[in-house]
């Protein structure tokens, strides 16, 4: 496996991505398909799916059934197709079936473990992938012509439970197309498997390197910790102090620390002036040129902010990484404008550019100011 890995890696000049790689190995497999079949035309039926050549079947003589059987008249019938096919034959066809299965399905496999968003996958569905679409297809070689074989293997199948338990529906797909590959390399028609597969890698690339399906109206990062934190440092919801007891049955010594530790980086971002924080956004860039996007982005950066920093890069393996930048935008430069520069610059270099704008200081003016309107109204009464 690792001679075959370098050899993609020499086809797709060390690229990492899923697409490129997909397009080099497809190619290749397309390369050695087409030798097989000029040099082995015998396996063009079970690729194409085509019913193989028959010969004249001798005519054998047998009892009529049920009343017909009752004057004992023979009754002549032919006897069953046979192929025109040696036993050489069939066992390349054969041969050629599991390989091509096992072919197919190894970038099955690959798409499986890259579109896992946890560093860990299950290795047992990697391992089935491989192996079950190859007793599929030797399944169905055997009972397709024998209808005492299918009832056979119906009640051996019936008297064994299989029991698993999949984590994510997605695994469930998976298994569903080794099935259907088995499927079609057990009929003999290795198209439709081609299609299947190649059609479905492509399809779950594209979907999970897209993010495909996912809410547009996911609450930002700043929105969805504002009230817990809110509350925590002021006042719940309700108006109410949340007393020290409650944070002490909640947290233990070491999450303590942790969280002073933490709360302290983040006073130093923040800086110590209450009415202008050091920073009030957020830009995330997406690129899969982390240097070059840099080079371009960091001089429209000295330009329309007064500060900023370089928080975190994110690497994704196989998709674009994500570069996060805190800035602090000057009041002549709206968001739109630094996003609409920012884009235009970059060009090519990013994917994509979003800024989030915090409003914490804003809304704590607004309390603030509620407050005091509510003081002087009970001054008044």
């Amino acid at each position: 496996m690792g001679y075959f890995k370098r050899f993609v890696d020499f086809i797709t000049m060390g690229s990492a991505r899923p697409l490129r790689r997909l397009l080099a190995y497809y190619a290749v497999l397309a390369a050695v398909m087409f030798a097989v079949h000029r040099f082995l035309p015998v396996v063009d039926r079970v690729v194409s799916g085509a019913p193989a050549p028959t010969q004249a079947a001798p005519v054998v003589q047998f009892p009529q059934m049920l009343q017909d059987g009752l004057d004992g008249k023979p009754m002549n019938v032919l006897a069953a197709e046979s192929p025109e096919r040696t036993g050489a034959a069939m066992l390349i066809t054969r041969t050629f079936l599991f390989l091509a299965t096992l072919a197919l399905m190894l970038p099955v496999s690959w798409v499986y473990m890259s579109s896992r968003r946890e560093r860990l996958h299950n290795q047992a569905i990697v391992q089935t992938l491989l192996i079950l679409p190859m007793v599929v297809a030797g399944v169905i070689l055997i009972v397709r012509n024998s209808l005492a074989l299918a009832f056979s293997l119906a009640g051996v199948v019936g008297a064994v439970r299989f029991r698993t338990t999949l984590s994510d529906s997605r695994d469930l797909v998976f298994i569903f197309l080794a099935i259907a590959v088995g499927f079609a390399a057990g009929v003999e028609v290795l198209s439709v498997a081609v299609l299947v597969t190649v059609i479905f890698n492509f399809v779950l690339i594209l979907v999970w390197r897209y993010d495909f399906g996912r809410s547009i109206l996911l609450p930002t990062a700043g929105s969805e910790w504002a009230e817990p934190l809110a509350d925590l440092a002021a006042k719940d919801h309700e108006g109410n102090q949340i007393p020290d007891r409650d944070i002490v049955l909640a947290l233990t010594p070491t999450k303590v620390d942790a969280l002073a530790k933490r709360f302290k980086r983040v006073k130093g971002l923040i800086g110590p002036d209450a009415r202008k924080p050091r920073y009030n956004a957020i830009l995330t860039i997406t690129t899969s040129a982390m240097s070059a996007a840099q080079q371009l982005v960091q001089p429209v950066l000295d330009t329309n902010t007064k500060r900023w920093k370089l928080d975190e890069v994110v690497t994704n393996e196989g998709k674009p990484c994500e570069m996060y930048y805190l800035i602090r935008l000057r009041k002549s430069i709206s968001r739109d404008g630094l996003l609409t520069e920012i884009r235009t610059v970059g060009g090519a270099a990013i994917y994509g550019a979003d800024i989030e704008v915090g409003d914490a200081v804003e809304l704590e003016q607004v309390e603030q100011r509620d407050k005091r309107k509510r003081r002087e109204q009970a001054a008044r009464q």
